[in-house]
């Protein structure tokens, strides 16, 4: 894109689905045949699509032409199950091939990828098994003895385990996906796929109740290549690296679909952060275009520019971050230390793709989130009093951010909760939950969250969650959970607890807690620090008001204090 105004004014959604094939023989439309075969069909066979980096410098890869075996091998071994198109299969895995192959081939067979994330404990995961009616799950042996054996008899729907990694696996009740894949042929005919067939179920938090399963259908895969083109610069050559796990949306999305669409070579590290080793990968990967967090970039600021200038990027030309808005210091360390600004920008689970960015060819304003990608329409809005929303058109005013229905890659629904989805829709508008302002020139600026998810390194943490896993344990009477600003994560997860009766509020108590809570839910989800409280404040409703902790901890004010029980 060189000229954002004259992109947007002539864009088209059908000149978009123009650049992609479509199924042979009018049979459709398949972001596994679009992200993998088509490439494979062409010179481009021969091209590096996925290079694997493990944690002990072990290195697999895979050409399109093998990922297209390897993803046919995977979709003939759920055919041999009896998997049907539409049934849901889990993948809880650390970034290993088989998670990719796993992916790519679930679409391609026409069943539906539920990424969950590895740092998981077991009570989000049977959470989300439960509520999506997994009927298949891969996993590692490890992963599967830690945290899935023990809740495997609450779902009986989970009707197969497939494992995977370097060990022969035989335990029992599982399949060794190996041993099943080396007995499937590498051709497959991918079925009649609609557009409309759902191919993504991605559980998010909510601020009361079950995890919401945000559901994608195979059109969003237009969605993830418009993206890859404009908000991420994709060109023929790049090696693209995202930081991002795959049990997270952005890992799906722009780890896995959007870079293979464009048809280039990714980079996938099996490792955690390491501020050496990214580095050294950006190096000798030959790195073109980077996307990665606010979170990860803050921890290479605290590492010192010094670690970073013993290395050098001459391929690297475009760096881009999401998750939580990047701090205009970060924008300009990315300049003085990469060379490269970072371009922020803002989307949701729920969106599938990419909605408003800061492009290569227009001017990056430090801590905005940018300006909405062509054939997306946003706006900022106000509830009004007859329940209704309406758009605010003055510059700099603080509302709601909207977007108007209708790109290819908007949730279809949440999974088994309709009241819950059209509840997101008012007046022609989408409402994000998220506060935003807009200036005169058209740039968006993110304000903050209008409930009480809490964003922790770019992970959107529900409270209910949290809370109720606290409660389980027989010292916790009551529990509230809030984020607190946290100069690398963002938030951090803090949570207050009212005890029963006998338990005194000490140390070792609270560090009970703290295990516990990590125990059930994994690092990513559980709070880092437990308060005591005699008496949470409650609503006279009997709601306990999260808002008013927020407001103690950080020092706010609290405007409304009307529905606070006396």
């Amino acid at each position: 894109m060189l000229d954002y105004v004259q992109t947007r004014a002539n864009f088209s959604w059908q000149s978009i689905r123009d650049e992609l094939d479509g199924l042979p023989d009018g049979r459709g439309f398949n972001i596994a045949h679009e992200a993998v075969d088509r490439h494979a069909m062409t010179k481009k066979e021969h091209l590096l699509a996925l290079r694997w980096l493990g944690r002990n410098g072990d290195i697999k890869e895979y050409t399109y032409r093998q990922l297209h075996r390897e993803t046919n091998r995977f979709a003939n071994a759920l055919q041999s199950l009896g998997v049907q198109k539409g049934d849901r299969l889990f993948v809880l895995c650390p970034r290993l091939p088989e998670l990719y192959i796993s992916a790519l081939g679930t679409l391609k067979h026409r069943a539906v990828f539920c990424p969950l994330f590895s740092a998981f404990g077991p009570e989000p995961i049977r959470e989300r098994l439960e509520q999506g009616c997994g009927r298949i799950l891969v996993t590692t042996p490890r992963l599967y003895e830690k945290k899935v054996a023990p809740i495997r008899a609450q779902l009986p729907q989970l009707e197969f385990v497939l494992l995977v990694g370097e060990e022969d696996s035989e335990i029992s009740g599982t399949i060794d996906l190996k041993h099943l894949l080396d007995e499937m042929s590498d051709d497959y005919l991918i079925g009649p796929t609609s557009p409309e067939d759902l191919a993504l179920l991605h559980f998010t938090s909510g601020t009361t109740g079950k995890p919401k399963g945000a559901m994608h259908v195979h059109d969003a895969g237009v969605m993830h290549y418009m993206t890859g083109k404009y908000a991420l610069d994709f060109q023929d050559g790049d090696i693209f690296w995202c930081t991002a796990d795959p049990g997270w949306v952005t890992g799906t999305s722009y780890g896995i679909i959007s870079p293979l669409l464009h048809g280039v070579t990714i980079i996938i590290d099996e490792s955690d952060f390491d501020g050496a080793r990214w580095y050294k990968i950006l190096q000798e990967q030959h790195v073109t275009v980077w996307y990665t967090a606010p979170t990860a970039i803050r921890m290479l600021m605290k590492l010192g520019s010094g670690l970073a200038h013993e290395y050098s990027f001459p391929k690297l030309r475009f760096i881009a971050s999401v998750g939580e808005p990047l701090n205009p210091e970060a924008v300009i360390w990315g300049q003085d230390t990469l060379g490269l600004p970072i371009h922020d920008n803002w989307w949701q689970s729920e969106t599938g793709g990419i909605m408003i960015a800061n492009y290569p060819c227009t001017d990056i304003r430090p801590g905005s989130m940018g300006l909405p990608l062509p054939g997306i329409m946003a706006g900022i809005v106000r509830r009004t009093k007859n329940g209704g929303v309406e758009e605010i058109h003055t510059s700099d005013t603080e509302g709601e951010l909207a977007l108007q229905p209708g790109w290819p890659s908007m949730f279809r629904g949440y999974l088994n909760q309709p009241e819950r989805y059209q509840n997101c829709f008012c007046d022609g508008w989408y409402l994000t939950g998220d506060l935003a302002r807009r200036d005169a020139d058209g740039y968006f600026w993110f304000v903050g969250r209008d409930d009480d998810m809490i964003k922790s390194a770019g992970h959107l943490i529900g409270p209910f969650e949290v809370e109720s896993a606290l409660m389980e344990h027989p010292a916790v009477a009551e529990a509230a959970v809030i984020g607190v600003p946290e100069a690398t994560l963002g938030e951090m997860v803090k949570a207050f607890v009212s005890l029963q009766e006998g338990y005194e509020p000490d140390d070792t108590l609270r560090r009970e807690l703290l295990g516990y809570a990590r125990k059930r839910l994994g690092s990513a989800v559980a709070p880092k620090e437990i308060a005591f409280e005699e008496k949470l404040p409650h609503t006279r409703s009997g709601k306990i008001m999260r808002r008013l902790l927020k407001a103690k901890e950080t020092g706010e004010e609290l405007r409304d204090t009307s529905t606070l029980e006396e």
